[in-house]
């Protein structure tokens, strides 16, 4: 079988004193090129972690409906073979330019890229036109399964997710991100105030919102996921509940004013938080779908509520233990105290969850005021 071989187009380069390649691969060629270690086999005796197959339908189908415009960065791989590299030119910097050749009977393993090249797989059999497009694929030379293991964990050690504002703001597919983007720009609350790069805000910054969190709310407020079609008159409901909220929330007013620091809101108030924020997309759904042409008038019942930390009724809500916590259950929790305070009725999910909660529903100390009276 070594006189079959494979041959690519190809750079050269050095790294930690060994040769690398990087060459390009017509996607119709990895399947047959890249073998997954055995899925059975023990992770001490593997060098990639287990295909995690529910990631891979995600990845399908951003190649298969963006087939003129989707992009993959290069996947890595050992060649556990004996590879031959034939430059163009014995000295200068065609040296480093050449023909790489592969035998047929090598071995390819996939060190970074695995779900990559199983989603190319599943998305070739749906267009497989795309097979004559190219994937960059940096070849390292196997010396062994301990090294392809270090390769592995090199690669991964140091990587980073980008945070999720971030690419909700540079995300021009998903009409959700748009909306949220816009959101973020043209409520007053939100306008300026906004947290564009990260998904937390630090001690010192000025900011009191997440675009994360802006969007996680909006679309629950529109009952739409990324890739859900929005209308122009819905972009419009979510950007006026949002700005309605404003003159109900005293804090959200005082801070379009700027007579309080974000620094003490954040620490003082629940309402600031991408909890909470979430938990008012979804009473807004429910609130405009109960009284599509009154919403405003009742959601005007919210400006007694007690929206501090402090308010015994937040916790097992919003707070856990003193805490804030983003967990769906907590989420719930306090849309379903919000809700109460609206006089709106409870989803069989949110009746469950009060059934479950020790804490009963407090009033603001106005409300206790108008009670007693």
């Amino acid at each position: 079988m070594d006189s079959f071989h494979y041959t690519f187009a190809a750079l050269r380069g050095i790294q930690a004193c060994r040769e690398y390649y990087i060459a390009m691969c017509p996607l119709k060629l990895l399947p047959k090129l890249f073998e997954f270690d055995s899925q059975t086999l023990p992770p001490e005796l593997r060098a990639q972690r287990v295909l995690n197959r529910a990631r891979i339908p995600a990845i399908t189908r951003y190649i298969v409906e963006h087939p003129g415009d989707y992009v993959f960065s290069a996947i890595t791989a050992s060649i556990d073979g004996q590879v031959e590299f034939t430059p163009q030119e014995e000295n200068g910097i065609q040296r480093n330019i050449g023909q790489l050749t592969v035998p047929l009977s090598a071995r390819f393993i996939v060190n970074d890229g695995q779900h990559r090249r199983a989603a190319i797989e599943e998305a070739l059999r749906e267009r497989p036109e795309l097979g004559d497009e190219t994937i960059a694929v940096v070849f390292f030379l196997d010396a062994g399964l301990r090294r392809s293991q270090q390769i592995f964990a090199d690669l991964n050690t140091h990587a980073v997710r980008a945070s999720a504002s971030i690419g909700i703001l540079y995300d021009f597919r998903s009409p959700l991100a748009r909306v949220a983007r816009c959101v973020a720009n043209e409520a007053p609350a939100f306008k300026g105030m906004t947290e564009m790069e990260r998904s937390s805000i630090a001690n010192r910054s000025l900011k009191l919102f997440t675009l994360s969190g802006i969007y996680y709310a909006t679309g629950a407020f529109l009952r739409k996921k990324a890739d859900d079609a929005i209308s122009p008159q819905e972009e419009q409901v979510a950007i006026k509940y949002w700005t309605a909220l404003c003159d109900v929330i005293p804090e959200w007013n005082e801070r379009v004013t700027h007579s309080t620091s974000s620094l003490e809101l954040r620490r003082d108030y629940i309402h600031f938080h991408s909890v909470t924020l979430h938990a008012l997309g979804m009473v807004g759904a429910d609130l405009i779908a109960t009284y599509p042409r009154s919403w405003q008038q009742h959601l005007g019942q919210l400006r007694s509520l007690d929206w501090r930390r402090t308010n015994p009724m937040w916790e097992g809500r919003a707070m856990v233990g003193g805490q804030l916590s983003k967990a769906r259950a907590q989420i719930v929790r306090t849309a379903s105290a919000i809700k109460q305070v609206l006089g709106l009725p409870l989803s069989p999910e949110e009746t469950r969850l009060e059934q479950l909660s020790v804490e009963p529903i407090a009033m603001s100390e106005d409300d206790l005021l108008e009670h007693e009276r």
